[in-house]
């Protein structure tokens, strides 16, 4: 990656424990380049209204930046415009997807298949649409190398499938799932299928049309954006038949006292003041990301997951989770070190200036299904370098020979 990229990345200047930063949690939250951090002030500042209400230039002038924003992210997936929703973020658009597909295709005795590696905003959601509706959740199995048991899938998909959610690259494994071979199979029963790509979007070329699935969640302060924006992509034939999770102004047709008719997707799922300058800052950090080139993207990632794999693998107090390959896998290994918690070996690195993510990730069910109660992850992104990799690899030679 071109170095000039780094130098985008104002915050990654300072230091920390009068040591230099090395951030490397960036499958929590990315970092944001000074374009997307001014992109939003400058918003503020000079084109600030409230969206869809006001006749005069300022509000035209806020729904066209925001609207330019959904535009953007639509081109950045291969989507249409009129299929992305605004949402606080992957949680809520995952919310979203379950309440909606609760009140229109799961009925009681129905099966919704998630799997064990899932992060807890595609889970819980999923939980609550089970008990509201009487239906039954079915988890597929992972392997002990860390991957979606496809035979387990083949033997749960059955005509009482209405749907299969599952991550397209898990945060704790880094594991990038077949999400187009495995909507191939759910489709043959009927199945809607629902993918979070909170990990893949902001790392990988993903076209929503070959990914297959019928509906798609992501965050933008994963991929150099801000927080409280997120998107939920849908087929036009499946958005168009599900309910709104909130209701009130800037969504509807017409009111009447006793009722009211619903605005046409995506308005119908945006009641009330949307996250416009957030919005703002993500169409930002889209056009960032296209300027890099999302297969470079990738690549970079390959590479710095590559040489933390190699690190990590030829240590023998070492266990990494997940698949061995950096082809196959995300931008973040979760490993674990002989005897010591992982909050131990954070809070050591955190006082050499590394950051690394130490505990459950939000999938406990997966670190059970490990035999494990934690495990720390490091992540990467465009910022990263390879001399960042080997200081983290160095500063946890430390840690073993202080706690091993």
């Amino acid at each position: 990656m071109d170095a000039r990229v780094r130098d985008d990345f104002p915050i990654l200047r300072r230091t920390v424990h009068g040591k230099p930063l090395v951030y490397l949690d960036s499958a929590a939250t990315s970092m944001k380049p000074t374009a997307v951090i001014e992109a939003e002030a400058r918003f503020y500042r000079e084109s600030y209204a409230n969206v869809r209400r006001g006749v005069y230039e300022l509000a035209a002038e806020a729904t066209d930046c925001y609207e330019g924003a959904r535009a953007a992210v639509a081109s950045l997936i291969g989507a249409s415009p009129e299929e992305i929703v605004f949402t606080r973020g992957t949680t809520e658009a995952l919310n979203l997807a379950a309440w909606a597909l609760g009140e229109t295709v799961i009925e009681q005795e129905d099966e919704i298949l998630v799997t064990e590696m899932e992060h807890h905003a595609n889970l819980l959601p999923w939980q609550e649409t089970a008990r509201r509706r009487g239906a039954h959740l079915r988890a597929v199995a992972v392997t002990p190398a860390g991957e979606l048991d496809r035979d387990d899938l083949r033997r749960k998909l059955s005509p009482q499938t209405k749907v299969v959610t599952l991550v397209h690259v898990s945060n704790a494994l880094g594991t990038v799932n077949p999400v187009a071979e495995i909507a191939a199979e759910a489709h043959q029963v009927g199945a809607i299928v629902v993918a979070d790509a909170a990990q893949s979007v902001p790392h990988m070329p993903v076209d929503v049309r070959e990914l297959g699935a019928d509906l798609v969640a992501f965050s933008g302060h994963k991929m150099l954006g801000p927080t409280g924006i997120g998107v939920l992509w849908g087929r036009r034939e499946i958005l168009k038949n599900l309910p709104p999770l909130l209701v009130g102004g800037e969504m509807v047709r017409e009111v009447w006292l006793d009722r009211a008719t619903w605005d046409d997707p995506p308005a119908r799922f945006e009641g009330g003041t949307p996250p416009i300058a957030q919005a703002v800052g993500l169409g930002t950090a889209v056009a960032y990301l296209q300027k890099i080139g999302l297969d470079q993207v990738r690549r970079h990632g390959e590479e710095l997951t590559a040489l933390a794999l190699d690190g990590l693998l030829r240590r023998s107090h070492v266990t990494v989770y997940g698949p061995k390959d950096p082809t196959t896998r995300g931008a973040l290994v979760s490993f674990s070190l002989a005897g010591i918690h992982p909050h131990d070996v954070a809070t050591l690195l955190d006082q050499e200036g590394i950051a690394i993510r130490g505990g459950h990730h939000c999938a406990q069910p997966l670190h059970r299904k490990l035999g494990i109660p934690a495990s720390c992850r490091v992540s990467f992104h465009v910022y990263n370098t390879i001399d960042e990799v080997g200081l983290f690899l160095e500063a946890l030679d430390g840690v073993w020979k202080a706690l091993g």
